[in-house]
């Protein structure tokens, strides 16, 4: 067990407490954390910023608001329920149509505008935010996923995860919903992570409940070599979060909508690990090269610009044979 963790090590395999300690506390200040922790005022900053995000339809922040909540929704067939400080996904309600009067959430169960402001009085009453605390319910646009994805995907959204270090993205996976997920793109939920290379955005193998695959367990269809569409943007809006939140470490979650194109979905101070396996790469590597980037390298004043440092990224961890994408 000693042998393997220091092999494991060796390879700059990271585990939570040396996450928390080298990476979270080092580059993250706590004064900052409400800008990822919650999803409004993330939603709000992107927009101030002209970051593509999906629309914001309203807000439901106290009980007696809750009986406008069928005309806030009469607009819209479609449409995400989610607690503004959620994590993991949970919480998070997925209208996709209408039928004889009621709602059908992604996995075809069937709601009556009861059971949505039963589940709205849960939100705000906190059981699913962070810490318990009394939260606010977001009523937002619901992503349409690109066609690339529907070969490799079970119903849901899939989202692209990337680790961003000082602005620079370190590490990409792509996250795939499967029958046991019931749509949600989250590993911990029994999702799909799937490595990317970052030169060129294209799938590597994938990750199931720990476990090495190569095909999804619902489609059958193999998870790697399947390119992304617009890598470079998904790595310029991962960069660009750096300015946006000022946090040194993050997380940032992004969608390709069919019609919208690249968009934010949300930032995470606290990243999972299960995106090393994904790559069969440590990120403790990757952090220690741009940590020597710039240190060592002669740096424009005021440091590099989103663009720059997703061409050092691409150049530096590049797998062997690939080359920057140009989609």
């Amino acid at each position: 067990m000693l042998q393997t963790w220091r092999a494991l090590r060796h390879r700059g395999v990271l585990g939570i407490n040396q996450r928390n300690c080298d990476l979270v506390l080092r580059y993250n200040d706590r004064h900052l954390y409400p800008l990822v922790d919650d999803k409004l005022l993330t939603k709000e900053r992107a927009m101030a910023s002209g970051i593509r995000v999906p629309e914001l339809y309203g807000v439901i922040e106290t009980e007696q608001q809750i009986s406008e909540l069928g005309a806030l929704l009469r607009p819209h067939d479609d449409f995400v329920i989610k607690p503004a400080q959620g994590a993991g996904g949970d919480g998070v309600l997925v209208i996709k149509d209408r039928f004889e009067g009621l709602y059908r959430t992604s996995s075809g169960r069937l709601l009556s505008l009861d059971d949505i402001e039963f589940h709205v009085s849960g939100i705000l009453s906190g059981i699913y935010s962070l810490g318990g605390h009394r939260d606010r319910a977001l009523i937002e646009y619901r992503v349409k996923p690109d066609p690339v994805f529907s070969a490799i995907s079970f119903e849901g959204v899939p989202d692209i995860r990337v680790i961003v270090l000082k602005g620079y993205p370190v590490l990409a996976m792509l996250r795939l919903p499967t029958r046991q997920s019931q749509g949600k793109a989250n590993l911990h939920q029994g999702a799909i992570g799937v490595g990317v290379d970052l030169a060129s955005g294209v799938t590597l193998g994938g990750t199931w409940h720990n476990m090495k695959i190569q095909r999804h367990p619902d489609t059958a269809n193999p998870v790697a070599g399947v390119q992304l569409p617009n890598w470079q943007e998904f790595l310029q809006l991962s960069s660009t979060c750096y300015e946006l939140t000022g946090l040194g470490y993050l997380g940032v979650d992004l969608v390709l909508d069919e019609q919208l194109g690249p968009m934010i979905l949300e930032l995470n101070a606290r990243p999972g690990l299960n995106i090393q396996i994904a790559n069969d790469v440590g990120l403790m590597s990757r952090v220690r090269e741009v940590e020597r980037h710039l240190a060592e390298d002669a740096l424009p004043y005021g440091g590099e610009i989103p663009g720059q440092r997703v061409h050092w990224s691409q150049a530096q961890f590049s797998r062997p044979g690939d080359e920057p994408a140009v989609v």
